[in-house]
């Protein structure tokens, strides 16, 4: 399915953080309490690895993931108790991550992959400020994801695309506002095809010239449509 969008690049300003969310394991795949989390760890670990489908090589191995999951698995179970008390504004989940360190995590997914290009051909563009009416009451703060104009957390994988669903992500809260129908639009897309708009794939790119590149193209495929591969792939869609 092809979807039209009519875009004014200006007024966007949906712009979604990409990180992973916990995958569903099925009904034996829950979050037991601090006091009885050894009696169900085994459980756990084995759900977990049957859901994302990871064989270990050697016992050696396998131990040294299986000890970073469990403690994971405790600090979630924290997490979580604090944030029944009102400590903090959301809850924790397992997910892919859940047997890499902090700094294998660091290692393997951070990092600003400068384009080869980096300066757009908006970049001389001025910031514009618009005072608000004095006739209009702001609220103190606003959650999209209430309003229902937020896609679920997406996962960017070890592409440099941030720019592909930061493009996406304003495109779909938009399009959500304006037709009433919140739809998931194509990273896949827009890293395959917009490399003549000034965007490097996975090396990096700009939002100003994906929204460039879904205007002169009059639109984006969704999602099912143009499925995200993480990679370069052979463009589909001309």
């Amino acid at each position: 399915m092809r979807l039209i969008l009519n875009i004014f690049i200006i007024g966007i300003a949906l712009i979604p953080l990409v990180f992973s969310t916990p995958v569903s394991l099925g009904d034996d795949f829950y979050l037991p309490t601090l006091e009885n989390v050894e009696s169900h760890i085994d459980n756990l670990w084995t759900n977990f690895k049957k859901g994302y489908d990871i064989v270990y090589n050697t016992t050696t191995e396998e131990l040294y993931r299986f000890k970073i999951f469990a403690y994971h698995v405790q600090m979630i179970i924290k997490h979580n108790l604090e944030h029944d008390l009102g400590l903090h504004t959301y809850r924790l989940g397992i997910n892919k991550y859940a047997t890499l360190t902090n700094e294998e995590f660091r290692q393997k997914y951070n990092g600003y992959r400068r384009q080869k290009n980096s300066r757009s051909q908006y970049s001389n563009i001025r910031r514009a400020h618009i005072p608000a009416s004095p006739y209009t009451t702001l609220p103190v703060s606003i959650d999209w994801r209430d309003q229902g104009i937020v896609t679920p957390v997406k996962d960017q994988a070890q592409c440099g695309s941030c720019w592909a669903f930061s493009t996406t992500g304003a495109l779909e809260g938009y399009h959500a506002r304006s037709s009433g129908k919140l739809v998931s639009l194509s990273e896949q897309q827009l890293v395959d095809c917009s490399t003549n708009w000034g965007n490097n794939g996975c090396n990096g790119g700009l939002m100003d010239n994906a929204f460039k590149y879904v205007h002169d193209n009059k639109g984006i495929d969704d999602e099912k449509t143009y499925p995200y591969v993480g990679k370069v792939n052979i463009m589909i869609y001309l």
